[in-house]
């Protein structure tokens, strides 16, 4: 048997965490010294409001060590094995830690840690993809060397509503921040070989920022595998959502288009109205 396990960036929601049998492993936000587990203990409007008050971003923490290891054992010891999806290791630990955990356990050749090279539901629907291997009967060692197949075909892209979560984090200089913010600047954040950049950059508001950058995308959409399209996003009009949502219907594309909320890592450092479309590419 293989188990498929997520940390929780992958912002799967729990209706797919249960049709997939799809396992969360919480990375942690730290305020003022006190951890949170993510999508656990805090909400992503708690953060915000600390953030604002603090005029900070909240750290996060990649999973821990006990956590994975409490996960993990009984699945050792029971014979089976576990793919564990993982958010970029460029952009945290985590995948680090499921490797000392496997190798603690001595592990190694059942225990595989899937360095998604992605974030947010960019890890999300590659597991589910690994989930659909499992249940069809697929190894770990299989399903670990086809998400190496599959991992440049994911497309990941997001909108942000303001630059000031992300100059807090330290991803965004302080005279962008100011520029963005007096020109109503937003830009498209790509992330592409596990790591994030700006492509485009909008002006407005946010609600004709969001129908241009999701217009964009047609060309890619048409060009996309059918099964999924997860329109992924923090806390913003969900009139803005659902407008997205319908627009991605009227395509005729795409099988399923899912409804995901970021999680809180996530939202620590993009900050409320952000939001992305996320699918994969035919091959």
């Amino acid at each position: 048997m293989v188990k498929i396990i997520c940390d929780s960036t992958g912002d799967l929601t729990k209706e797919l965490q249960e049709r997939f049998d799809i396992t969360v492993l919480p990375l942690y936000i730290i305020l003022n010294e006190k951890e949170y587990r993510d999508g656990i203990d805090i909400t992503d409007r708690e953060i915000f409001e600390w953030s604002d008050k603090n005029k900070t971003t909240p750290k996060t923490s990649a999973v821990s060590m006990e956590d994975t290891l409490n996960l993990l054992r009984p699945i050792v010891e029971a014979g089976d094995e576990a793919v564990v999806f993982t958010i970029s290791a460029s952009m945290s630990t985590t995948n680090n830690v499921i490797k000392m955990a496997a190798a603690e356990l001595d592990a190694e050749d059942k225990v595989f840690a899937i360095d998604s090279a992605n974030l947010s539901t960019g890890v999300g629907i590659l597991a589910i993809e690994g989930a659909k291997m499992a249940k069809a009967g697929a190894t770990g060692a299989e399903i670990a060397a086809r998400m190496e197949e599959l991992k440049p075909l994911v497309r990941a892209s997001f909108v942000v509503d303001t630059l000031t979560y992300l100059h807090r984090g330290g991803r965004c200089s302080s005279v962008a921040a100011l520029a963005g913010s007096a020109l109503k600047l937003h830009p498209r954040i790509v992330v592409k070989d596990g790591a994030m950049s700006a492509d485009k950059k909008y002006r407005g508001k946010m609600d004709s920022v969001i129908k241009n950058y999701v217009h964009d995308l047609e060309p890619l959409y048409l060009k996309a595998k059918p099964d999924f399209a997860l329109v992924t996003h923090s806390p913003c009009d969900q009139s803005i959502v659902d407008t997205v949502i319908d627009y991605l219907k009227s395509l005729n594309k795409f099988t399923e288009i899912i409804d995901a909320h970021a999680g809180g890592v996530i939202c620590s450092h993009c900050g409320p109205g952000t939001l992305g479309v996320i699918f994969m590419m035919e091959e």
